[in-house]
């Protein structure tokens, strides 16, 4: 079968929804707090597998995202009144699934005054709170690149802080028309520059055209900015209104890109078609304690 057919879905992209009540518990756990996830809004793969595990990436700020990229299946238009409570609610339903790893994420809200920066804090410091052995990652929009908005974040401390520049340089204007990928390398090079401490994340989907070279390319800017995490994906359309799949790519190719990510000094690389920014991001919060633990052990007891 050719993989670059995007009308027929290759054999390794086929899952089967396990049958448990496990999911439609999550769902009434996120109904009740009037919570979203962008498991359900971006209509993710994973999301029978996730809620399974009882994991799910909460999506704070609404379900009605201020820009229109090409591949996200999320509502576009007005943004929706902020909910104070918000930050409160995800940290108790963080709490009642027993999360270990915390992952937030957000609509883009390019019509408030702080592009929705302070909500992310308050989320980061409600989760710290409640739930204090928890890693929290967060993953944002550019916040058009303001340094103001990013430090209300960083200040706030999650553990790990991720975005997207979600596809190559070339392809950039028609994926995600309202973001600039110079911008998107700024913001995680500002992280770095300010608090060295958080690890920083990003991810490329793939199978909209780009080429190896290109993708390899994204890999060194990312490194070059101080990048820990990366992941690479397979796009899908989540409808016929979004950007065609141009290609399937093979599973022994998302390896071989892991194999280069590692091999180019990156902490953590998840690479294959189902991989999105927070699948088994526990994962890398694994690694993350276990470096956290090394390091304690060789930094020297100060004496008085």
């Amino acid at each position: 079968m050719d993989s670059k057919n995007p009308k027929k879905l290759p054999d390794w992209l086929k899952i089967r929804v396990p049958k448990t009540d496990t999911i439609k518990m999550v769902q009434g756990m996120m109904r009740d707090k009037h919570l979203h996830t962008v498991c359900e809004s971006a209509r993710c793969p994973n999301l029978p597998e996730c809620w399974t595990k009882k994991t799910a990436t909460f999506m704070i700020l609404g379900n009605t995202c201020t820009r229109s990229c090409g591949f996200c299946a999320i509502n576009v238009g007005k943004g929706e009144e902020v909910d104070i409570l918000e930050p409160v609610k995800v940290a108790k339903v963080a709490k009642d699934l027993n999360l270990k790893h915390v992952v937030v994420t957000s609509v883009t809200r390019d019509d408030l005054s702080d592009q929705g920066s302070n909500q992310f804090s308050k989320t980061i410091h409600a989760l710290h709170k409640h739930i204090p052995y928890a890693i929290v990652e967060v993953l944002t929009p550019d916040f058009k690149g303001r340094y103001k908005d990013i430090e209300t974040v960083i200040e706030a401390h999650p553990e790990i802080y991720n975005h997207n520049v979600e596809t190559v340089p070339r392809l950039h204007t028609i994926v995600r028309p309202q973001a600039k990928y110079e911008r998107s390398l700024d913001v995680l090079k500002y992280i770095k520059e300010v608090d060295s401490t958080i690890y920083t994340k990003s991810g490329l989907m793939l199978g909209l055209g780009e080429t190896s070279d290109e993708v390899i390319g994204v890999m060194k800017d990312l490194r070059s900015v101080g990048v820990d995490a990366f992941t690479l994906g397979q796009y899908l359309r989540p409808t016929p209104k979004h950007l065609p799949v141009v290609e399937y790519i093979h599973p022994s190719v998302f390896k071989e890109y892991q194999t280069i990510g590692e091999d180019m000094g990156f902490s953590f690389v998840a690479s294959g078609p189902f991989i999105r920014s927070s699948y088994n991001a526990e994962a890398f919060s694994e690694k993350l304690m276990k470096e956290r633990l090394l390091m304690a052990q060789k930094t020297p007891v100060a004496t008085g």
